[in-house]
């Protein structure tokens, strides 16, 4: 893989990192001091998150033309179904029942972030979703790890519970090397990246959006 793929992504991460903003959620709960009904709340926002995303991918997955970056999309994908599996005994862990994900009005602040996903998807782009993906990827994982330890240590969460945020919180070399063979094939068809960056900008800004939502719960 080139080092012309890992300069762009670092660029675009250090792109998105220059639009300031900070999630206010995650170091409340580092802290201890997050409500349960943020937390509640979480739980309930990722059931539609995670199926949203899911469908995303797979049609990204479609509409990608390099093996790599189809390949990339359809194991992201099958990350969302796994992750889907675990955040039942997250959101059991919180006390709520199926009925009560179900009756869950979703909230316009944390539902910005999938919606603009799955724009991404409808929009026939591929090449660019792929590099606003990539962008914010990083820091997903380190806010699942935070969130993991600290519902153990501050609410007693047990492993069963917490094993939603510990599925992404994982390292994946192999993922990061898929990633990065992704945009290695993309660059190589001539693509210009430019144009990507204000939708890595905005995914960013729909991301925040989503934990300071929560965060404003109490």
């Amino acid at each position: 893989m080139s080092d012309e793929a890992r300069e762009l992504l670092e660029r675009v991460r250090e792109e998105v990192r220059r639009d300031g903003g900070a999630n206010e959620l995650v170091p409340l709960v580092a802290e201890g001091r997050a409500s349960l009904d943020a937390i509640k709340a979480l739980a309930a926002e990722e059931h539609h998150i995670v199926r949203s995303d899911w469908r995303a991918f797979l049609t990204l997955a479609a509409q990608a033309t390099e093996a790599p970056q189809r390949e990339f999309f359809a194991t992201v994908a099958a990350g969302e179904g796994l992750a889907l599996a675990r955040l039942g005994d997250f959101a059991a862990g919180c006390g709520l029942t199926a009925d009560d994900l179900a009756a869950h009005r979703p909230l316009p602040g944390c539902q910005a972030y999938p919606s603009y996903v799955a724009r991404l998807a409808l929009d026939g782009n591929p090449h660019d979703a792929l590099l606003a993906i990539l962008a914010n990827f990083a820091e997903w994982g380190g806010y699942c790890a935070t969130i993991g330890a600290a519902l153990r240590e501050h609410y007693g969460f047990d492993d069963a519970a917490c094993a939603f945020f510990d599925f992404f919180a994982a390292p994946s070399p192999e993922l990061d090397a898929l990633s990065l063979a992704a945009l290695d094939a993309v660059l190589a068809t001539g693509w210009n990246p430019e144009g990507a960056f204000p939708a890595a900008r905005l995914l960013h800004s729909y991301e925040l959006m989503f934990w300071n939502t929560l965060a404003a719960l109490g």
